[in-house]
């Protein structure tokens, strides 16, 4: 089965402590005074105690066109897929060049030629590697690429593939969008990138087995979450429902992907859960019965980068791959989910 080998991670240089993204956030919402004291107490209650950004504080407190912000969404994810990139393959002692396959997954900007084409120049890879540029699945796309490269695998077994999920999350906030969706995600997202590195049965390297995927997505659910396209930007849509959706659906389907996987329903020793917000984690471990360790690494990134969406999970991941190194026959799920509304699982086994 293809093997999940190595993750590299990257941020932008511009590190925001929450109080200080409080205090920008008061100067952006301060003509919503009648409702801003309430409101601004999301920022005590989002579990992020920093998070990096790709442009200055200075920077939010102007206006800036939707041109301006993708032609800085551009520049920056360049940058920071290239440093993930290079940091996932070092480990290896790989080059760009040894890549068969790239894998580009992202939201919050638009870019043609697409990002993976521009990183073939950038990082001097081969002129036959294959491109897949994914948009659109938000905070399900780290799973969801992953999800592309172990079929990619299977099919070319001497195959490497490197996944990488890429968010300009902070670029998208909206200064004249005075609505408590806007305020949560000024108090919630970051910026961030993570590069993957999967190989097939014929290629060296050690790491979990990808032995299952399984997605779901639920009719009528196409306004839980995603963007509002308009003149200033992305709007971003966000229903207070997430958490319901995930206590209440989750468990069913973690049993469904176990019946089959033909594993027992206790086989799940880690979970490699992506961190929609406090009241999303609260709601993991209520439908699944987990405990606080269960959960820490979520928690952890978190608080430390804050929910840079399709990034996040493989942040999580790169954690466990650290931590389990030398385990045997343990069993872990990584599970988001994200705009459709779909929830995007993959079944993982160390030795």
């Amino acid at each position: 089965m293809p093997r999940i080998i190595s993750i590299g991670t990257a941020v932008p240089a511009h590190r925001i402590e929450q109080e200080e993204a409080r205090t920008v956030a008061r100067h952006l919402f301060s003509d919503a005074i009648g409702r801003l004291e309430a409101l601004i107490k999301v920022f005590d209650h989002a579990g992020v105690q920093c998070r990096y950004s790709a442009a200055p504080l200075a920077w939010f407190k102007e206006s800036h066109s939707l041109a301006e912000k993708n032609n800085l969404y551009i520049e920056s994810a360049r940058t920071l897929c290239g440093e993930a990139i290079m940091d996932c393959l070092s480990s290896q002692d790989l080059s760009p060049r040894d890549i068969d396959h790239l894998i580009i997954v992202s939201t919050t900007g638009i870019s043609t030629p697409s990002l993976d084409a521009m990183l073939i120049n950038q990082l001097d890879m081969r002129d036959d590697v294959i491109r897949t540029p994914i948009w659109g699945l938000g905070c399900a796309g780290g799973i969801g690429g992953l999800a592309r490269a172990v079929e990619f695998a299977k099919a070319r077994p001497d195959s490497r593939i490197v996944v990488v999920a890429v968010e300009l999350c902070t670029l998208t906030l909206m200064r004249n969008d005075f609505s408590k969706q806007n305020l949560i995600a000024t108090a919630l997202f970051g910026d961030g990138a993570a590069a993957v590195l999967v190989a097939g049965d014929d290629q060296e390297g050690t790491g979990p087995s990808v032995i299952g995927h399984t997605a779901t997505t639920w009719p009528d659910t196409l306004d839980v979450m995603g963007w509002d396209f308009g003149d200033g930007g992305f709007r971003i849509v966000l229903s207070k429902d997430i958490p319901l959706i995930v206590r209440d659906h989750i468990g069913t389907l973690v049993t469904s992907f176990l019946d089959r996987l033909d594993l027992p329903q206790d086989s799940i020793a880690h979970y490699i859960t992506h961190p929609g917000g406090p009241k999303v984690i609260e709601a993991y471990k209520q439908a699944l019965t987990l405990t606080d360790d269960q959960v820490q690494h979520t928690w952890d990134v978190l608080r430390a980068y804050g929910n840079m969406s399709s990034p996040t999970v493989l942040f999580i991941m790169k954690r466990f791959l650290e931590q389990l190194k030398d385990q045997k026959d343990e069993y872990g799920l990584a599970t988001a989910m994200g705009p459709g509304f779909t929830s995007e699982m993959l079944m993982l086994k160390w030795g």
